[in-house]
């Protein structure tokens, strides 16, 4: 167990070090954020005062050096927009991101299981082909456009929920969430539900997928000459069996919804990290950008390592010192 989470740890390290690189050159040749900044008033004296300021006087190699030993501390830099540190003003903003994803992931994994799993064990009634035609739509329709239909629909038309922000919110271990109070909830139903529209019918045709492989299997069929209901059988023999590959497509797609939450959160007026780096970008605050995708980066690695420790418990077979 600990030579593999050793092993774990030196890999995601590797990967943070090259992500360190990546972004930092790929933020660096976006443009000149001297050029946004500075008044065009200013004059060269004031220009040179500003841009050492910044730090964009020095080298491209010393200003990533200094940027990868900021990261070591947890220190982005400043922010050229707001005057604090870059990833204080992403870990503001970052409790409305995760709790959006989250009930995002909530009704993908409450709607498509169970959906996925009736298509997979009655594949040829009439409700498993309309489930089946319904997943089609969720991966054709684009997002910004279901928001917008959304909005129009159950919030203009039926006046049922709010068309957009967060709602209220209340403290909770220091942080303010919006999940524990009626109207944050309620706030937060439309654009958790337009997030999670992809990632249900992701998640309804993996598992209808992994339900037809392993409902021909001989335990399965052993299983129902001994007798046993049907649903003792999806529930001890196939949803066990099932979960692996599932587990893993939502780690995977949890890491996404908190990465490109950007248009939902745009459409909603939903105060997250996605409508940050999309504001970020229109004047090059580059520790914002680069504080924001090295969160991300950090996170996917987070996601894989307790993915791959979930397959231990799932499946005896995966031994953790292979």
């Amino acid at each position: 167990m600990l030579a593999w989470f050793t092993r774990r740890c030196a890999q995601s390290l590797v990967v943070v070090v090259a992500m360190t690189i990546i972004v930092f050159l790929a933020v660096n040749v976006i443009g000149d954020p001297a050029e946004i900044l500075i008044s065009p008033d200013a004059n060269q004296i004031e220009r040179e005062r500003i841009i050492a300021q910044l730090g964009l006087d020095q080298p491209l190699w010393r200003q990533y050096f200094s940027f990868l030993s900021g990261v070591v501390h947890g220190n982005f830099g400043k922010s050229f927009v707001y005057g604090t540190p870059a990833l204080h003003v992403i870990l503001e903003l970052m409790p409305a991101t995760l709790e959006l994803a989250l009930a995002a992931m909530i009704f993908a994994v409450a709607i498509g299981i169970p959906l996925g799993l009736y298509a997979g064990v009655r594949p040829k009634s009439r409700l498993s082909k309309f489930i089946m035609t319904g997943s089609i739509l969720g991966f054709s329709l684009p997002g910004f456009w279901v928001g917008l239909l959304l909005i129009m629909v159950f919030a203009v038309q039926l006046g049922w929920m709010p068309s957009g922000g967060r709602g209220q919110t209340r403290e909770l271990l220091g942080v303010q969430w919006s999940f524990v109070t009626l109207d944050g909830l309620h706030h937060m139903i439309l654009p958790a539900l337009n997030l999670a529209l992809f990632k249900i019918s992701l998640v309804m045709r993996l598992v209808r997928a992994e339900t037809q492989e392993i409902v021909p299997q001989d335990y399965i069929r052993t299983a129902r000459a001994k007798g046993l209901n049907e649903e003792r059988i999806i529930r001890v023999h196939l949803l066990k069996n099932i979960m692996i590959p599932v587990i893993t497509i939502i780690g995977l797609e949890f890491g996404s919804l908190i990465a490109f939450s950007v248009v939902t959160e745009t459409i909603f007026a939903w105060p997250g990290m996605g409508k940050l780096i999309i504001d970020s970008i229109h004047v090059l605050d580059r520790p914002v950008i680069v504080a924001y995708l090295m969160i991300v980066v950090l996170l996917f690695v987070f996601i894989n390592l307790v993915v791959d420790a979930l397959y231990t418990v799932l499946d005896p077979r995966v031994r953790i010192g292979n």
